[in-house]
């Protein structure tokens, strides 16, 4: 892809104030897009970037939000659905409140948002929706079954989403990370009782034996956003250093 890819289109990212959604929205703008930010704090947003407070958990605000953004962008080509929350226990360990809490966010989110924006991206030649999903929708992982449950239905929703809208134009694709190296894992790695040998177990739990870079999602985002990726719909790419596919031997010991 060149700096100029995606020059002439319009894209909103969710939760691009931090994390996976910012570095995703500042590659955006790299490529040649004009940007706009939706985050429950967009203060920190800087230009070229737009930011405007929305929560994705409700569904007036996702609305003036996405309404506001289109106006300034003048249209929306690209939209994704970035914002999310995570959950860390097994099935016994979350109550009911939280598990509604997560599939608020990090799935009707998605629902909200695209909703709001589906009349912007149908005026557009070259549409394109690209949903944050995660390894956790298809990898078992432990102590992960709501924040599991959650990004599940968000690859199954990409796949409808998909099939929806083709013959509207309109790609759907998500990407799926592993582990990424984002403010969140970070607040996880320093609550735990060592917080060394927790981030070596995450790295080593990758095939590539180190966490995924924020950049790296940002950079598989771009690419099916762009429209070098025009007949790319209904697919999950991985970024997860090989953990989906990879089965690798035990290195030998000394």
């Amino acid at each position: 892809m060149t700096t100029a890819e995606l020059d002439g289109l319009t894209a909103l990212v969710t939760g691009g104030a931090s994390g996976i959604g910012l570095a995703t929205a500042s590659l955006l703008a790299e490529r040649g897009a004009r940007v706009a930010v939706l985050d429950l704090d967009p203060s920190g947003v800087k230009e070229p970037l737009l930011g405007f407070t929305a929560d994705v958990s409700d569904d007036a605000s996702v609305r003036d939000g996405v309404r506001a953004a289109a106006e300034a962008l003048g249209g929306i080509d690209i939209l994704v659905n970035n914002a999310g929350i995570g959950a860390i226990g097994t099935v016994e360990d979350n109550l009911d409140e939280q598990w509604h809490r997560v599939l608020d966010v990090n799935l009707l989110g998605v629902v909200r948002t695209t909703r709001a924006a589906l009349p912007h991206l149908r005026r557009s030649t070259r549409a394109a929706v690209v949903n944050t999903c995660s390894i956790a929708a298809t990898a078992g992982l432990p102590q992960r079954a709501l924040y599991s449950a959650s990004k599940g239905a968000v690859l199954s929703l990409t796949l409808a989403m998909a099939a929806d809208h083709v013959r509207e134009g309109i790609r759907v694709n998500c990407v799926n990370p592993g582990t990424v190296d984002t403010p969140w894992v970070g607040r996880l790695l320093n609550s735990a009782d060592d917080p060394a040998a927790e981030r070596a177990a995450l790295d080593s739990r990758q095939p590539h034996g180190r966490l995924v870079t924020a950049e790296e999602v940002a950079a598989a985002v771009a690419y099916l956003a762009s429209p070098a990726a025009g007949s790319v719909t209904g697919t999950a790419l991985q970024v997860d250093g090989g953990m989906a596919g990879l089965r690798l031997r035990p290195e030998p010991r000394p």
